[in-house]
């Protein structure tokens, strides 16, 4: 299928897109890498009268810690994040989380922030986001605020980004020796959409761990949290974390798998990931 019919700007600065797209009110849409976007289009589940598109902007696409955080510039495609020396040492989730989005045409095109801004319940960045305790940067006319990600993510494909607003930044902590962290998930394909998938952070303590955060990705209208698994298993019993799993997600099934399936493999991804989390980042 082609796309509906759609008049194309390029912007020139946050300030120009965000012009832009006031002047569309809610008939405009921003293209970042457009590996979700253009495919939406294609198949007109969306019909913008206008693209913004913000791959021009100077800014948008830096790596940098500062002050006790990762700043990952919207713009930053999978590929450069996946290849930069600091997110592989200050955040080394988001190092082993890349490598499974999509395949190496997907990453070479697709951002971060946009991954970030879709809120795709199935896919790895808004789980390792929400993991973390990372936050958003979001500017608007009124200019830029921050949102954490335990705020961020509303609904399906909903997020707190305002109409005539832009996802510029993503801030994580900056690891520290005492951070733990796992990753796991299960698709049919590598480079497919998980049927399940986790992301998890932790502080080591003593010989125990605390600030435990389990994010299951592919179970729910968005990121979903297993608060009480995350109790039992900082309170060190990993068999209590798993039957708590049962009142924490209530995954629905759909083509792929049931939602007792889906319920089964997160059990399964909790026991790989808590033995990740045992051992300290390299």
């Amino acid at each position: 299928m082609k796309p509906a019919a759609f008049a194309y700007a390029k912007a020139r600065s946050v300030e120009h897109a965000l012009a832009l797209l006031g002047e569309n009110a809610g008939g405009a849409r921003v293209l970042a890498g457009g590996q979700s976007l253009i495919a939406t289009l294609n198949m007109r589940l969306d019909a913008p009268r206008l693209l913004v598109d913000i791959n021009g902007i100077a800014g948008l696409d830096g790596i940098a810690r500062k002050d006790g955080t990762l700043e990952i510039g919207a713009m930053v495609r999978h590929a450069s994040a996946l290849s930069s020396p600091l997110v592989a040492e200050h955040a080394p989730l988001l190092a082993q989380a890349l490598p499974h989005i999509g395949h190496p045409a997907i990453r070479n095109r697709g951002t971060i922030g946009g991954s970030i801004a879709l809120a795709d319940p199935a896919t790895e960045l808004p789980a390792c986001l929400l993991a973390l305790d990372g936050e958003v940067e979001i500017t608007g006319a009124g200019g830029p605020r921050t949102v954490k990600a335990d705020d961020f993510f509303k609904g399906l494909f909903e997020t707190a980004i305002a109409p005539g607003e832009i996802l510029t930044a993503v801030r994580v902590p900056a690891t520290t020796p005492q951070m733990r962290f796992g990753f796991a998930e299960l698709a049919r394909r590598h480079g497919d959409y998980a049927l399940v998938g986790l992301a998890a952070s932790a502080r080591a303590e003593d010989k125990g761990l605390n600030d435990v955060r389990l994010v299951f990705f592919g179970v729910g209208a968005t990121p979903m949290r297993a608060r009480s698994a995350e109790m039992a298993l900082a309170g060190g019993d990993l068999d209590a974390a798993a039957a708590a799993l049962d009142s924490d997600l209530d995954p629905e099934g759909d083509i792929h798998a049931s939602g007792k399936a889906k319920k089964h493999m997160a059990g399964v991804l909790l026991k790989r990931v808590a033995e990740q989390l045992r051992r300290p980042v390299s």
